[in-house]
């Protein structure tokens, strides 16, 4: 029975990657590590103690304290860590990067550190295709290419990517990284865009859509980017960075659209705003690579969408406890006063 760690495991793509792993691999043991900031919700894991008693565990800690996690990682007997948690909101860390620095960037050296003293057999870090920065069409970004980050999250974000391969060179971890594309599904923290549009619409609220929408996403489903993550981490190299994406480019504002449609609401709820700083215009990634060790996207765009508003829909118990209080009191600072007229 491995023990296998899962950073940030109550967050949006942690959370999902949990209940996979439990699912996917009976011979795992799972603790999922989180510090449970405003992203991090237990909601997102009710299930898994019930589900899964005596191979799952919740652990509260922050990765850049060095005692809880080595704490953690000796108690466990960890022998693979996969490392979900970040600030990754790329408005938030406009508004604040020190703690983007500090999570994203010491968070993972301590992580990193705890891999070498116990000498785990694997660490993976979980990336994002922002690392790369935006790339004109019909261009896509391969691993190999250089890191060009353009806001404080994705600097933070390559830091630490650069932190894990520099650990494999010269101390040889057996480290793997994984840089996904946007993710959609159930559990995303209403300050994506898709959550953000989605419950709006269904309140009839404006969508705030920044500049003039034809910014380019992958747009991946959150099940799909589980499945790549783990044939990475069960078949990766180690030393080597696997991109992971549908390959499928979608503008903004046909998202928009795509979800107005799905709940039956009219265009006119799209609200123009003042565009983000720094905003990359495209990225697209060239995925060839995790393909090659056996994976592929599920999902259409189409039906990534459609069972993500679903969710949504079906969900409203879930996010409309969050959408109170300080989410309400962010989401005016970020979007109050910007309307293009």
């Amino acid at each position: 029975m491995k023990s296998v760690m899962i950073t940030g495991g109550a967050g949006f793509i942690g959370s999902n990657y949990a209940r996979f792993a439990l699912e996917q691999h009976p011979d795992w043991k799972v603790i999922v590590y989180d510090k449970f900031t405003y992203a991090g919700n237990p909601d997102n894991l009710t299930d898994l103690a019930s589900r899964f008693k005596g191979r799952y565990t919740l652990v509260r800690g922050d990765i850049a304290d060095r005692e809880a996690v080595f704490d953690a990682v000796k108690q466990h007997g960890i022998d693979i860590i996969i490392n979900f948690a970040a600030d990754s909101h790329v408005d938030r860390s406009i508004e604040e990067p020190g703690t983007f620095i500090m999570t994203d960037c010491y968070g993972t050296y301590e992580l990193l550190e705890a891999a070498r003293a116990f000498k785990i057999e694997r660490y993976h870090q979980i990336s994002t295709d922002e690392v790369y920065g935006d790339i004109e069409p019909p261009g896509r970004s391969a691993e190999a290419d250089p890191l060009r980050p353009s806001s404080p999250y994705s600097a933070s974000k390559t830091g630490g990517d650069l932190l894990c391969l520099a650990y494999h060179r010269t101390y040889g971890l057996p480290v793997t990284i994984t840089r996904g594309t946007n993710n959609i599904g159930p559990f995303q923290y209403p300050e994506k865009v898709v959550p953000v549009w989605v419950t709006n619409a269904i309140d009839n609220q404006p969508l705030p859509l920044y500049g003039d929408g034809r910014q380019m996403r992958d747009y991946q489903y959150v099940l799909d980017h589980c499945e790549g993550i783990d044939i990475v981490v069960t078949k990766g190299v180690p030393g080597e960075a696997y991109n992971v994406g549908s390959g499928v480019e979608t503008t903004n504002l046909d998202l928009a659209h795509a979800i107005l449609d799905l709940l039956g609401k009219p265009y006119s709820l799209i609200q123009p705003i003042t565009d983000r700083p720094g905003h990359d215009r495209r990225y697209a990634v060239d995925n060839n690579k995790v393909r090659g060790l056996g994976w592929a996207p599920s999902h259409t765009f189409a039906q990534a969408i459609e069972k993500t508003v679903r969710w949504y829909r079906d969900n409203e118990s879930w996010w409309r406890k969050i959408k109170t209080g300080e989410y309400l009191d962010y989401y005016k600072r970020q979007y109050g006063g910007r309307e293009v007229k």
